[in-house]
């Protein structure tokens, strides 16, 4: 399995694909992410065409074990993000 890309990878690669400077690159990325995080924190979902679907899922209390000693441990209900890939992309993966 290849390495993850950083994001001083991805900032490269996308300044490289836009034709423009990596600044603007970063800054392009870090205003994609604060506005995926405000709509997904808030409740919401963002749809990246081609990419996938983000969105938040509320989990309901329910009760788990604990690995180490079996114990019955009561868990309150929270929030988990979530992610389904997209199918042009699973199609280009598996091509």
């Amino acid at each position: 399995m290849a390495k993850p890309m950083t994001k001083t990878q991805l900032v490269a690669a996308l300044a490289d694909e836009m034709g423009s400077d990596k600044k603007s690159a970063n800054d392009c990325l870090d205003a994609v992410i604060a506005i995926i995080t405000r709509e997904v924190s808030g409740g919401g979902a963002v749809t990246l065409p081609g990419v996938g679907k983000i969105y938040c899922r509320e989990r309901p209390e329910r009760m788990v074990r604990n690995p180490a000693t079996g114990a019955q441990i009561h868990k309150d209900a929270d929030k988990v993000v979530k992610m389904t890939i997209a199918k042009a992309l699973k199609d280009s993966v598996n091509a």
